[in-house]
């Protein structure tokens, strides 16, 4: 991975920070600097978008939609794929230690019934245990298992590739504006590189700001609210990115 997350604490100084930088150039990384919070920023936004891609399954849409559809957004592997590679175990252990640490503050993801049943009920961990939503024959090449449709049965009606896709854009676009707004990436541009260089986010796009910019912010709310009012409160656009688009302005315009 060519990125490296650089989080100061309470008491670095510029020295330290400078130095940070200076060895992670010397590595022939690319370094952001992001605030020290759970998750920090790419641990922020590919939870959201894997946990997408899993919500789908459950409502029985075709697992090669989704992965073709991510493909065809410009992403390196689908979701589903990148799942099995970083493990479902390692998902439902956040999973759990997530709900440890804020108690009665956890809001449910949506995909805690897949990963307890994929991971606890059949033992489908990921590439690293043979098999999770792929299957991994010896010599052979990979491909989705078949028995997924057992234990999440297709629905009749099928969404379009247009908006699977969107439905997967969205996913990413909402949780790293999030991190925009809240401070946890302080500019645009390190959201940006963040994406790229660290899950592969489209780079035809230019990153999520970028694109967020191209298409503008009140094409993004209004979007946004669409598909919130569609599939869930998790779409909405933060509230700082409806006061930009009310006012008419742009993340890199505002950066300049």
């Amino acid at each position: 991975m060519p990125l490296v997350e650089i989080i100061p604490g309470d008491e670095s100084g510029d020295r330290s920070l400078a130095a940070a930088l200076d060895y992670v150039r010397m590595i022939k990384k690319t370094p952001i600097v992001v605030k020290d919070t759970r998750g920090f920023y790419t641990n922020r936004v590919v939870p959201p978008y894997l946990g997408e891609a899993m919500i789908m399954v459950q409502e029985g849409i075709k697992p090669a939609l989704i992965e073709n559809a991510a493909k065809s957004l410009g992403m390196p592997v689908g979701p589903l794929a990148l799942t099995d590679e970083t493990s479902l175990s390692l998902g439902h252990m956040l999973m759990q230690s997530t709900k440890k640490e804020l108690g009665d503050a956890y809001k449910p993801s949506g995909n805690e019934e897949l990963l307890e049943k994929m991971v606890v009920e059949l033992g489908r961990h990921g590439r690293k245990s043979g098999g999770g939503f792929y299957e991994y024959p010896e010599g052979g090449k990979k491909h989705l298992w078949p028995g997924l449709a057992e234990h999440f049965p297709l629905a009749d009606e099928q969404p379009s590739l247009e908006e699977t896709k969107e439905r997967l854009l969205y996913a990413q676009l909402i949780p790293a504006a999030q991190c925009y707004a809240e401070g946890i990436v302080f500019d645009p541009q390190s959201a940006d590189i963040g994406a790229i260089f660290g899950w592969g986010f489209a780079p035809w796009t230019g990153g999520p700001m970028s694109h967020i910019d191209t298409i503008g912010l009140e094409t993004f709310v209004r979007k946004s609210e669409s598909l919130a009012q569609k599939y869930g409160s998790r779409f909405s656009p933060p509230q700082k990115f409806r006061d930009m688009a009310e006012s008419g302005e742009k993340l890199y315009g505002k950066a300049a």
